[in-house]
């Protein structure tokens, strides 16, 4: 587990980190419970007292006057506690958002590809909340244990047989808890996974819209979407049933149990055990006494807050990739791959991956579809670490650098790029925030953009958001911020694959031109593209089947079969 996840590895670290959100309002809310449980364990040993000096012909102003102000402070110890649980729950999930998003920010590609985005979606804005309230929920099962045992003490003052009648139907109401709280621990967790198995669903149906919509196929899509409904409606409706069969039983239980003791109590008070107070205070903290067979409701809350926990505790026990503290030396941009192995669940993407890019040189990466040309680019600028295996950049392990200085030193650019930012110039300068507008300009002359861009209504200063471009164009403003950068090392990954010939020929001639000694991997579909760069990187089965300048290779069928294949083969 990486430092970052420090604390939060299991469902207890997690749900205590997550209760000290708010040390100050927590402590509010701790005091503000132990208040209110003092006037509740008070109260009836004071109006005892009260009736038995009323019954008695004695003053009782002192009494009075003291159980007004348990009443008064019982009143402003309950709005001090739904205060401090409103702000502490708050606290709690914000923190548990903000870690949630900061550490699959910090897992990179892997966590993606892990967790579906509607399912992760559906863990930080469902899940999250209900796991907020792990304070108040803590502190009102460990009062209400407080509360309870306070009470058995007291009823013990008035009279151990008291004690001894709850003591025999307690272990009754105990067991229905244990064996609500297992199955509704199932029913949660099925419940929760057939929400997030819809939010992914319809994550995926509104990333294809246009191809439903095309298709006409968006009634059967609707279908699929929503297909695990009814395995959500029959955990939601068990879970229900057995909550509204528990509530009904220690429903009964209690007040059954209340009036055993009472006829106790009253017993007591006929043959002179007990006075006329101490039989009312029997009556007020028999309840009390069972309060822990009464927290049905709390139960269940906890029984969420355990399962929620746990969901998230899944997705923070994926580690982060380690964060190097070096700052890469000036060098040449030389790229080394040395038994590199990559693996995705049951495939092996890379295996034993060895290859040398040369500093200054462009390497054009190319191979039938699933050889491991997109995962050999990722590992390139570590986007993804190997499983086994290093990549050296000038000498330097990438696990070795500091992010800053990676991401200073290696320039991405991507097929479908996401355009970030509030402009089309933050779009471009993106992450790299001290770019000069002359720079960002230079940049999308260097990508063609520059054509297009002046054209639009602002020009450089054109709102983004909402902003209709074309395949080719978010692909050319994609390559502009990787040219921004300046860096020693880019890595384009099939980035040109939607724009037109003549563009992609230009760009292609500017790319595996005079590089000004950068270093360049190209994920290339094109023969042209490959026949420009000065290096071919054949890759087969994850591994590279031969390196070496595309007009030797052209003299191997199996290689010029390669651009004679579809494109969704490659």
């Amino acid at each position: 587990m990486s430092a970052d996840n420090h604390g939060t590895g299991t469902v207890s670290a997690l749900l205590a980190r997550t209760a000290r959100q708010a040390p100050g309002w927590l402590a509010l809310l701790f005091l503000a419970s132990a208040a209110s449980i003092g006037t509740a364990l008070l109260a009836p040993a004071v109006l005892a007292a009260t009736v038995d000096s009323l019954l008695g012909h004695t003053d009782a102003t002192a009494k009075l006057t003291l159980l007004a102000a348990l009443l008064g402070v019982g009143v402003l110890a309950a709005a001090g506690t739904e205060i401090a649980e409103g702000y502490c729950t708050a606290a709690a999930t914000c923190w548990l958002r903000h870690r949630l998003v900061g550490h699959l920010l910090a897992l990179g590609v892997t966590g993606p590809r892990r967790f579906a985005a509607g399912d992760l979606a559906s863990r930080a804005v469902g899940v999250a909340p209900q796991l907020g309230r792990a304070a108040p929920l803590l502190v009102q099962s460990a009062m209400n244990l407080v509360l309870s045992l306070g009470a058995l003490a007291l009823l013990w003052s008035i009279d151990w047989r008291l004690v001894v009648t709850l003591a025999l139907v307690a272990p009754v109401g105990l067991a229905l808890l244990a064996m609500f709280a297992r199955d509704a621990s199932l029913l949660v967790g099925r419940y929760q996974e057939s929400q997030s198995l819809i939010s992914t669903r319809l994550v995926d149906a509104l990333v294809g819209i246009r191809t439903i919509r095309a298709a006409g196929t968006v009634e059967r899509e609707t279908e699929r979407v929503l297909a695990p409904l009814p395995e959500l409606a029959e955990a939601g409706q068990s879970l229900w049933r057995g909550y509204g069969g528990l509530a009904w039983r220690t429903a009964l239980v209690g007040p059954l149990t209340t009036v055993a003791v009472l006829a106790i109590a009253g017993q007591g008070l006929v043959t002179g055990r007990t006075s006329s107070g101490q039989f009312l205070a029997a009556a007020g903290y028999a309840p009390m006494a069972l309060g822990l067979l009464n927290q049905v409701p709390q139960l269940l809350s906890f029984v969420r807050l355990r399962v929620s926990a746990r969901r998230l505790v899944e997705v923070f026990s994926v580690p982060a990739p380690r964060v190097g503290t070096r700052v890469l030396p000036p060098g040449p941009g030389e790229l080394r791959m040395q038994g590199v192995t990559v693996r995705a669940q049951d495939a092996v993407l890379l295996d034993d991956l060895d290859l040398v890019v040369p500093a200054g040189q462009t390497v054009a990466v190319v191979g039938r579809f699933g050889a491991g040309k997109t995962t050999l680019a990722e590992v390139a600028g570590r986007l993804v670490d190997p499983d086994e295996g290093q990549v050296l950049l000038d000498g330097v392990a990438l696990d070795e650098v500091a992010p800053a200085s990676l991401r200073r030193e290696v320039a991405y650019a991507f097929e479908r790029p996401a355009l970030l930012g509030t402009t089309v110039a933050d779009s471009i300068g993106y992450g790299c925030e001290d770019a000069a507008p002359q720079l960002i300009e230079q940049a999308a002359a260097v990508a063609q953009a520059g054509g297009f861009i002046k054209r639009l209504p602002a020009g450089f200063r054109t709102p983004l958001p909402g902003l209709p471009l074309s395949g080719g164009e978010a692909q050319r403003l994609g390559l502009a911020r990787a040219f921004v950068r300046r860096s020693r090392l880019l890595v384009l990954d099939d980035a040109t694959s939607s724009l037109d010939s003549v563009t992609e020929a230009q760009l292609s001639a500017a790319l595996t031109g005079t590089s000004g000694g950068q270093t360049r991997i190209i994920v290339a579909h094109r023969v042209n593209t490959a026949a420009r760069a000065d290096l071919v990187a054949w890759l087969e089965d994850g591994r590279v089947r031969l390196l070496a300048p595309h007009r030797h290779l052209w003299r191997d069928p199996a290689y010029r079969a390669l651009f004679e294949t579809p494109l969704d083969q490659r």
